[in-house]
């Protein structure tokens, strides 16, 4: 599950037999709108809603804040679980982003779950944003996995001094800390190797959108899988979740509910334990026949 736990990635290979759903919300909706959105993805029955944490995505405006988003969302919702997908160090720092955490997961009663990532790379996103030399492949990687030690440390409190090669914190009392114990679960996006044992030693589960190579991204997901449990093995730790995100690749997941039953199948037996859709946006590559929308949402969500 999303959420505290200490589920085995190996156990929930065992238990699986279709994953649970959640949805991604665009947050480009103002207040009230977007409150009625997020209730309504409560009410179909999704397990987690998500947000991506930009400024602005793909160049895309109005964009709101994620975090304020949340907080928001967790006021009009009751069960269903919420965060980022996903947080990164593009131009957050962890000491102000663990405080925002925590006041959500009071805010939502326990309910929230943080995704993080290593950032993206384009202008048109939020990479740069606060000027400054652009990271190589290399500095993006340790400061991700720096940032996310430091939220951890952060997060799980009660006081932390950390000097790192690119984040410190002096003296930060977190008290009284997460509902949820030690902390906020975190799920991890990291395909690489080092994004992988970022996961193994940090993360409550791990995401990947299936694209990037070649291949079938069955496949690849497959791959990735096994250099995913390598990297846990070195670790000493194991998953809860294992997250396939759609809309990244060229399956038709949201074409029927057949062609969605076949996918989660297809994925299921990989070991992946939760499937997330992007909500319908027309006009975008996310665009879907919201009734076919819906109608998984009836049969996969949480309150069937």
């Amino acid at each position: 599950m999303i959420g505290p736990g200490h589920d085995r990635v190996t156990r929930a290979e065992e238990r699986v037999t279709a994953p649970k759903i959640g949805t991604v919300m665009w947050p480009m909706q103002s207040w009230p709108e977007a409150g009625e959105l997020w209730r309504r993805a409560e009410d179909l029955g999704f397990r987690h809603a998500w947000v991506y944490d930009h400024l602005a995505w793909r160049g895309t405006t109005p964009w709101y804040d994620a975090y304020t988003t949340l907080a928001a969302a967790a006021a009009v919702t009751s069960r269903i679980r919420i965060g980022t997908m996903v947080t990164s160090p593009n131009f957050r720092h962890p000491v102000p982003t663990a405080h925002a955490i925590k006041t959500i997961d009071h805010v939502s009663g326990g309910r929230a779950t943080i995704g993080i990532g290593s950032g993206g790379t384009s202008r048109t996103s939020d990479a740069g944003v606060l000027g400054g030399d652009a990271w190589t492949p290399g500095e993006r990687a340790s400061r991700f996995a720096e940032w996310t030690e430091l939220l951890d440390r952060l997060l799980t409190g009660p006081e932390t001094t950390f000097e790192g090669a690119y984040y410190t914190a002096r003296d930060v009392v977190e008290e009284p800390g997460c509902v949820q114990r030690p902390r906020v679960p975190f799920v991890i996006a990291g395909d690489g190797p080092r994004g992988m044992r970022v996961a193994a030693r940090h993360g409550t589960g791990w995401v990947t959108g299936g694209g990037a190579g070649d291949g079938e991204p069955h496949d690849a997901v497959r791959t990735r899988l096994a250099a995913l449990r390598a990297a846990c093995e070195e670790e000493g730790r194991e998953l809860d979740d294992l997250i396939f995100m759609t809309g990244f690749t060229d399956e038709p997941w949201l074409e029927s509910p057949d062609a969605f039953a076949d996918l989660a199948g297809r994925y299921a037996e990989l070991g992946i334990t939760e499937i997330v859709l992007h909500w319908p946006r027309p006009g975008t590559p996310w665009e879907a026949d919201m009734k076919v929308f819906e109608a998984i949402a009836a049969e996969y969500g949480q309150a069937r």
